[in-house]
C-alpha cells in the first residue's frame, strides 16, 4: 500500500488523522475480529482521506486463540497449538467408554449386518428403530419378573439406576444422547438393564418359558446382547443386581451365562480363572495409565458384557510384558495343509483360550496346538465385535482376539485347510459347508492389523522347522508315502517289486556265470 491511494475497501472505515503524523484505521470485519492499520499520513487534511499509506498491519482478534492463530503469524500459531493441548488435557481427550463401531470396518460390506441388532435395542444407539420395536413389550414383561412384581423394590431398583444415571450417560458417544432428557435417558437405563439381567436369569437357570418368547427371538436376543454398539454401562447392571443379588451373585451369573453363550465345554475351574483375568486387566490397564481406568467408578470391574467376553477368550498376559516379544525375525505365513506336509501337527489346547496357542518339536514332526472354536450363524458377528471394542482409541492395546483371527486367517485358505483342522478337533462346524467356515475367516480377517508381539514365538517355531531341511525331507517323504493306506500298499508294492526285479536280476547274473564257468564235479 506503500505510495498508493487508499483502496475502497476502507471507505467505511472509522479514521482519524493528523497531517504528518501516524493513523490508525480500525474497521469491523465482523463481530470477533478488527483490522487495525497504523499508517504514516503525508499531505492530508481532515476533509480528505490520507493520498498515500504505509503497509503496517496488524489484525486484532477478539476471540479464542486458535482463531488467532489462523490469522497471525507462524509464532501465534505454533503457541496455540501448546495452549490447546495445555487446555484440553488427557481427560479432555479420553474418549467415551461405550464407542460406534470404526468406520474402517463398517464399510466393508460383508461385514454391515454384523454390527446392528435383529431384534431388540439396549442402549441409545438403536433406540427406537421401527424393526426392533416388537421387542419393546418383552422389556416390560421382565422388569417386572425382575422385580417380582415387587412395587417398592422396582422403586429402589430405578432410584439405584437414577443415581448412575448420570455417569452412564458420559459412556456414549458425544451427541448420541441428546435426544433424551433425563427422565427418559434413566427409563431407558432401567427398562434395558431390567431386561438384560432378567434375560440372562433365566437362561442360566433354564426358565426360557417365563420369557414368553420364540426360540428364535431367544437366539437373536443372545447375539444382540453381544454387539459393540449395544451396551450397558456395568455401572447400571451393577446398581439393579445389588438389591436382587447377593454380593458377587449377579456377576457370578452373568459369568455363567457368557460361558454358555459360546457352546464349548466349561472349564474346570468354574469360571474362577477369568474373573480373576479380568480383575488382572484392569489393574493392568490402570497401571498403564489408560483413562477408561482412571475413573475410580470403574475400577476394578468390566466397562461392559462384551468386555467380559473379550476377558475371558484372552489371557492379559500374553500380548503384554511378560508375554511374547517382537525378535525382527521374518515370518511367512503358511496354511494347515502346507503345515502338515512338512511334519507340522495340530491338536486342540485345554484352556480354550485365545491367546493359548503354542508350538513345540517333537522328534521328526513338530506340535501346533490350537483352542478349539465352535463356528455356528453368531459367530462372525461375535468375532467382529470383538474385534470392533479392540480397535477402539482406549481399550488396552493388547489386540488378542484381533490377533487370532489373523493367525487362524493364515492358516486357512480352502476348504481342505478347515477339513484338517476339524479332524482335529479344533473347529466345530455348525455354520455349513467348510468351504464357508474359510470364507468366514477370510471375509473377517480383511484389513486387520495383529497385534506384532502376538505368537511370535509360534512364528518362529514354525519358520525354524521349515529352516531344518532333513526335518522338511522327512515329513515330505513320510507324507508321501504314508499319508493314506493306499500310499503304503503302493509303497509296499512298489519295495516288493523292485526287490523281486534285482532277485530276478542277481539270478539271471549267476545263472549265466555258471553257463559260462561250470563248476568242477
Amino acid at each position: 500500500m506503500k505510495g498508493t491511494t487508499m483502496d475502497s475497501h476502507f471507505k467505511n472505515a472509522e479514521y482519524k488523522f493528523i497531517a504528518g503524523e501516524e493513523v490508525i484505521f480500525m474497521e469491523e470485519l465482523s463481530a470477533r475480529r478488527k483490522v487495525v492499520r497504523k499508517e504514516a499520513v503525508r499531505g492530508s487534511s481532515d476533509s480528505n482521506p490520507p493520498a498515500a499509506l504505509t503497509d503496517e498491519l496488524s489484525i486484532v482478534i477478539h476471540g479464542d486463540a486458535s482463531s488467532n492463530a489462523c490469522n497471525g503469524s507462524n509464532s501465534d500459531w505454533l503457541r496455540s497449538i501448546i495452549d490447546d493441548v495445555g487446555m484440553l488435557g488427557n481427560n479432555n481427550l479420553q474418549k467415551p467408554k461405550i464407542q460406534k463401531v470404526p468406520r474402517m470396518l463398517r464399510d466393508i460390506e460383508s461385514n454391515k449386518k454384523c454390527f446392528d441388532p435383529l431384534v431388540v435395542s439396549i442402549g441409545p444407539y438403536h433406540h427406537g428403530k421401527l424393526e426392533l420395536q416388537f421387542m419393546e413389550k418383552f422389556k416390560i414383561l421382565l422388569a417386572q419378573q425382575y422385580a417380582k412384581e415387587n412395587e417398592a423394590l422396582i422403586n429402589d431398583m430405578y432410584e439405584n439406576v437414577a443415581e448412575v444415571a448420570g455417569d452412564a450417560r458420559k459412556c456414549y458417544a458425544e451427541g448420541s444422547t441428546d435426544a433424551f432428557d433425563e427422565k427418559a435417558f434413566t427409563r431407558m437405563m432401567f427398562l434395558d438393564g431390567c431386561f438384560v439381567l432378567q434375560f440372562i436369569y433365566c437362561i442360566v437357570n433354564e426358565k426360557h418359558a417365563d420369557m414368553k418368547m420364540k426360540s428364535h427371538d431367544i437366539a437373536f436376543v443372545r447375539r444382540d446382547l453381544f454387539l459393540l454398539e449395544n451396551q450397558l454401562p456395568f455401572e447400571v447392571l451393577k446398581a439393579l443386581m445389588s438389591l436382587r443379588f447377593e454380593k458377587g451373585g449377579g456377576q457370578e451369573m452373568i459369568n455363567i451365562f457368557i460361558k454358555r453363550s459360546r457352546p464349548d465345554p466349561p472349564q474346570a475351574d468354574g469360571g474362577k480363572a477369568s474373573l480373576m483375568n479380568l480383575f488382572r486387566k484392569h489393574v493392568g490397564a490402570s497401571s498403564r495409565g489408560h483413562p477408561e481406568c482412571e475413573d475410580t467408578k470403574f475400577n476394578n470391574q468390566p466397562i461392559h458384557l462384551l468386555e467380559i467376553v473379550q476377558t475371558q477368550l484372552v489371557d492379559v498376559g500374553a500380548f503384554t510384558k511378560g508375554g511374547c516379544y517382537l525378535t525382527g525375525e521374518w515370518c511367512s505365513y503358511r496354511s494347515a495343509m502346507e503345515l502338515k506336509k512338512v511334519g507340522i501337527h495340530f491338536r486342540p489346547s485345554k484352556t480354550r483360550r485365545f491367546s493359548d496357542i503354542t508350538f513345540e518339536y517333537t522328534g521328526v514332526s513338530s506340535q501346533l496346538t490350537l483352542p478349539p472354536i465352535t463356528i455356528d450363524d453368531s459367530t462372525k458377528s461375535m468375532l467382529l465385535n470383538l474385534v470392533a471394542y479392540e480397535a477402539c482409541p482406549d481399550t488396552p492395546d493388547d489386540f488378542g482376539v484381533t490377533s487370532f483371527v489373523c493367525f487362524m486367517d493364515s492358516l486357512i485358505d480352502q476348504a481342505e485347510d478347515v477339513k484338517e483342522l476339524r479332524s482335529k478337533g479344533i473347529l466345530l462346524n455348525f455354520l455349513g459347508s467348510d468351504q464357508q467356515v474359510a470364507d468366514l475367516f477370510n471375509e473377517i480377517a480383511r484389513d486387520l492389523v495383529p497385534n506384532p508381539h502376538g505368537f511370535v514365538n509360534v512364528k518362529g517355531g514354525i519358520e525354524k522347522h521349515y529352516k531344518n531341511n532333513v526335518k522338511v525331507w522327512m515329513a515330505e517323504w513320510r507324507h508321501t508315502h504314508f499319508s493314506t493306506p493306499w500310499t503304503i500298499i503302493a509303497l509296499v508294492a512298489a519295495i516288493v517289486a523292485i526287490t523281486l526285479s534285482v532277485l530276478q536280476t542277481v539270478l539271471g547274473a549267476i545263472q549265466t556265470y555258471l553257463t559260462v564257468y561250470p563248476p568242477n564235479k
